[in-house]
């Protein structure tokens, strides 16, 4: 399906992004995956495969320097950069958003939704502008709907899914933008919002069960083919159902 393109996974070491990049590699793709943690990206790479297929480059999203260094390095060892997954996100913000520290917020916006639109520009700069391609964000369904005590981290994935739709009307037709918005899917991100009650906020979703990386993987597959090839602009929800009957969070 991917055979002969090249994608760049952003927090691709382990959870989502981990699962993206697996199914990529699968699917023919040669992958960059990045990730802040050393240690733990060289254990990604290694269970991805290695090979000459495969790379890593450790750094922050956030960091300017990264990301420039991150998609020469994905254009010299791979010749192109096809497939962008900003899939990097953080949330060290949780409570009433009227008492947040602005610092975790400011953060929080960096990383969510300022670096996706700095990995867009550096693809677009050095590979896509010219060859075309396709961006895929990952988002939420907290960017969709207010809920539980994680404001600033939802209003960040608004942003993100408000971004997909500006980015796609500006550089179509050369490149395709759509995202994802997960509800709870059981990662270590994700931990503390199902952790020793997951039977309970399954139990609200309609298919009774919480989301998992390959649920995320396999839509991201789709909407980066071919196959979607007329979609732009889009958020697929992935839910479960649970948008059905009005839940508003793992807290509610």
């Amino acid at each position: 399906m991917f055979e002969g393109r090249t994608a760049l996974v952003t927090g691709g070491s382990r959870g989502i992004g981990y699962a993206i990049a697996g199914e990529l590699v699968s699917n023919g793709a040669r992958v960059c995956v990045t990730g802040r943690k050393q240690a733990q990206l060289d254990e990604a790479l290694a269970e991805l495969g290695g090979g000459d297929g495969v790379i890593g480059v450790a750094g922050g999203s956030d960091d300017p320097q990264h990301r420039e260094d991150a998609v020469a390095r994905t254009v010299e060892a791979f010749g192109a950069v096809d497939l962008l997954v900003n899939n990097a996100g953080t949330n060290p913000q949780y409570g009433p958003l009227v008492d947040a520290d602005l610092k975790a917020v400011d953060k929080i916006m960096s990383v969510n939704v300022v670096a996706p639109l700095g990995w867009v520009q550096e693809a677009w700069r050095a590979w896509m502008a010219e060859h075309g391609g396709v961006v895929l964000n990952v988002a939420s369904i907290g960017g969709l709907r207010p809920g539980s005590w994680i404001g600033a981290y939802n209003t960040s994935k608004a942003g993100l899914i408000q971004l997909t739709r500006q980015l796609a009307l500006e550089l179509g037709p050369t490149v395709r933008v759509n995202a994802i918005a997960p509800a709870v899917v059981k990662t270590d991100f994700a931990s503390a919002l199902y952790e020793g009650r997951e039977g309970e906020v399954a139990a609200k979703y309609p298919m009774k069960r919480l989301g998992t990386p390959s649920d995320a993987a396999s839509a991201a597959r789709w909407l980066l083919s071919d196959e979607a090839g007329w979609v732009t602009g889009e958020t697929v929800v992935l839910d479960g159902g649970v948008g059905l009957v009005g839940w508003d969070g793992p807290d509610a």
